[in-house]
């Protein structure tokens, strides 16, 4: 990144303010009220603060706010973070065209570097292309079953599993860069990435560092800032080839060792640090789940899911972008915390040896499950996961429609063994705590899988359908046409306005029902592993309202789609 440096002198205090290329607009700021820096709606503008006190220990001894107040007349508390040394940044964005004015809020107010210090940001329309800067970060939608822009651009989230992305395994900036890129052109639009406590590792494992060294010092003092530093580079350049960071805060069982007091200092410096881009939160990893080896794994479990509802709340509270939250669970995020809402969408963790018919049924209770909330399968069938047997496309694909089938449609992450723990060549990540090794494929072979194609693809199928953002399950609409087929039963999702999509786990005549009699719909199946859609074709319904369908030969799984004519 370079920068123009330009700078002056008001009310007695020098600043000087540069203009990044990218997303970030850095700024070393006192006041400039009258000739304030500009950004981009949607991109961040960085104010550096600098203490005018000798500290012992400033992560520790300070906390900064900032109150932007916005051309509306909202105002958001906006935390600052430790940046080292005697410094303290705070990172900014906004949407709404205008002058942003702001004033610091240091817990030390006799330091005139921190407290008091005033500003303004100008945004103005953003011109470019980037979906998450144009239609704005990610919401609940109306319906409360799905998921969409600011503006109410309809979400599908096709998420991929980067669990250690942010270490030095997954080099900068070659080998994220060349991952990032693979996934933007083929369709994925989110990342799940941990934010320095690793899940399959104990604390300080050599394998958790980031060419900076580890996120916290090892008695978890203080955080390490050039960790977060590297970090920056990555989430940044996720969100600049339009994907969202699902930023992982910590694997869950880290929360026994740090404790609750220090998590939320944690999770305080992410916002801090990522707020102001458009992220999504995820509270941790496998929320309850204990360590490995842990001797109190019971009461480890227990302590977790009510310290993590905690600190979910404490993120809540101190977010002032409100930035969806959910949290990654061992088997549902609404059953891994005291209070579901603290939870903004539920995800699943559907299972590595779950079967196809019973991530249905998992996806469907969740459908069906208080409060309402859009649900999604964060972690399911790895491919290339090496467990027996050996995880492969079919079993990813599969997962991915049963489980996006029976929730509505609102989306799916993949996982590749080989990306999430980043093996290297010659040097895959190794063995568990608990001693098991999940595999040795590279991150770049894995990479080439056939199964994110193939999900990709299946994500192009699902957004051609009309209204596909309407869509909701109804497994009573389809059934075997010959009833002795002992197959796992096909699945439907439909929308109001008459438009199905049926996915057959096997091949097999299909019999829909419902329709309006003698009502003549546009049809064609789609191969899933191919990605290939076939000629169109009509259905009429009879007058019981059925009609049936048989797909192409091919010994796989195949979606239909069914559309009202005109």
């Amino acid at each position: 990144m370079t920068h123009a440096p330009r700078g002056r002198n008001v009310e007695g205090r020098r600043f000087a303010w540069t203009i990044g290329m990218g997303l970030l607009l850095m700024i070393s700021a006192a006041s400039f009220a009258d000739d304030p820096p500009r950004v981009e709606a949607g991109k961040v503008a960085e104010v550096t603060l600098t203490s005018t006190k000798a500290r012992t220990d400033p992560f520790n001894e300070v906390v900064v706010d900032v109150a932007f107040t916005t051309p509306d007349g909202a105002t958001l508390r906006v935390p600052a973070f430790w940046a080292g040394g005697n410094a303290w940044k705070v990172r900014y964005s906004g949407r709404t065209p205008g002058a942003h004015k702001f004033v610091t809020a240091s817990s030390d107010a006799d330091d005139p570097g921190l407290h008091g210090v005033s500003g303004v940001v100008e945004v103005v329309p953003y011109a470019g292309e980037n979906p998450l800067l144009r239609h704005g970060t990610l919401r609940v939608a109306d319906d409360k079953r799905h998921l969409c822009h600011a503006d109410g651009t309809p979400f599908f989230w096709l998420g991929d599993t980067w669990w250690m992305g942010l270490t030095d395994r997954l080099a900068w900036p070659e080998d994220f860069q060349a991952l990032a890129d693979d996934r933007a052109e083929k369709g994925f639009n989110v990342v799940q990435i941990v934010a320095g406590l690793y899940p399959d590792m104990p604390a300080f494992d050599p394998r958790g560092r980031n060419e900076a060294g580890f996120p916290w010092e090892p008695d978890y003092a203080r955080i390490n800032p050039a960790y977060f530093d590297a970090a920056d580079r990555r989430i940044a350049h996720l969100v600049d080839r339009g994907i969202t960071p699902c930023v992982v805060g910590a694997w869950g069982y880290h929360l026994p060792w740090l404790g609750e007091a220090r998590m939320k200092q944690h999770w305080r410096n992410l916002v801090a640090r990522w707020g102001a881009y458009p992220v999504v939160w995820c509270a941790a990893g496998e929320t309850t789940m204990p360590f490995y080896l842990a001797e109190d794994k019971k009461g480890d479990a227990e302590r977790q899911k009510r310290g993590w509802t905690e600190v979910i709340a404490d993120l809540r509270a101190i977010d002032p972008f409100h930035r969806l939250i959910t949290t990654h669970p061992s088997r549902t995020a609404r059953a891994s915390v005291t209070d579901p809402a603290v939870l903004d969408f539920d995800m699943h963790q559907s299972g590595h040896g779950t079967p196809a018919e019973k991530q249905a049924a998992l996806a469907f209770e969740g459908w069906n499950t208080e409060p309402v909330m859009p649900v999604l399968s964060g972690e399911s069938r790895y491919e290339a996961l090496e467990i027996n047997p050996t995880l492969t496309a079919d079993d990813a694909r599969k997962a991915f429609w049963a489980h996006t089938m029976a929730s509505g449609c609102v989306g799916h992450t993949y996982g590749a063994n080989g990306i999430w723990q980043v093996n290297r060549e010659g040097k895959p990540y190794g063995p568990s705590p608990a001693g098991n090794n999940w595999g040795t494929t590279p991150w770049n072979l894995a990479m080439k899988l056939p199964g994110s194609s193939q999900l990709a693809a299946a994500k192009k199928l699902i957004e051609s359908v009309p209204g596909w953002n309407r869509l909701a399950p109804h497994p009573e609409l389809v059934a075997w046409a010959d009833a002795s087929n002992k197959a796992p039963a096909p699945l439907c999702a439909a929308t109001p306005d008459g438009a199905r999509l049926a996915y057959l786990i096997a091949p097999g005549e299909v019999a829909l029902s419902g329709l309006p009699a003698g009502s003549t719909f546009a049809a064609s199946w789609f191969d899933p592993t191919t990605g290939a859609r076939g000629a169109p074709f009509e259905l009429t319904a009879s007058p019981e309202g059925r009609a049936t369908a048989s797909p192409p030969e091919g010994e796989h799984d195949w979606a239909l789609v069914v559309s009202p004519k005109g």
